[in-house]
C-alpha cells in the first residue's frame, strides 16, 4: 500500500485568539508555522502533535457547524493515549468539555 500514515489533519475555526490558545495552551500543541495570507484574509497555524500535523485555518465568516455529529465534514478528530481515563481528567482540568467515554461496538475498547 502506498499509504503510510495520516500526515495532517486541517480543521477550521473562526475565532483566532480562542482557537489558538485551545490548541497550543490547553492542548500542548507546538506550533510549526503561522502565517496570515492576506488573499484570503485568514491564518493558516501548522500545529505538530507528535508525528502528525495539524493544519489550523483561521477564517473569520467561517459557517458554524450544525450541533449533530454525522454532518458533513470532519467528523471528529481522535489521538491515541496511554489512558483514557486521565487524558478525561487532564482535559477537564484545562476547562475541556468531554463527551461520556464511548466503547467502540466491535472491539469493546474505549
Amino acid at each position: 500500500m502506498l499509504l503510510k500514515k495520516v500526515h495532517h489533519v486541517a480543521i477550521i475555526g473562526n475565532d483566532y485568539q480562542k482557537s489558538k490558545e485551545f490548541y497550543t495552551d490547553l492542548l500542548g500543541f507546538s506550533i510549526i508555522r503561522e502565517n496570515y495570507r492576506e488573499d484570503k484574509d485568514d491564518y493558516k497555524i501548522d500545529l505538530a502533535c507528535g508525528d502528525l500535523e495539524i493544519e489550523l485555518f483561521i477564517i473569520k465568516n467561517s459557517p458554524v457547524r450544525p450541533s449533530y455529529p454525522e454532518a458533513c465534514g470532519l467528523r471528529h478528530l481522535a489521538f491515541a493515549v496511554e489512558d483514557v481515563d486521565v487524558s478525561v481528567q487532564w482535559l477537564q482540568t484545562k476547562g475541556i468539555q468531554t463527551e461520556p467515554v464511548r466503547l467502540d461496538t466491535f472491539t469493546g475498547k474505549k
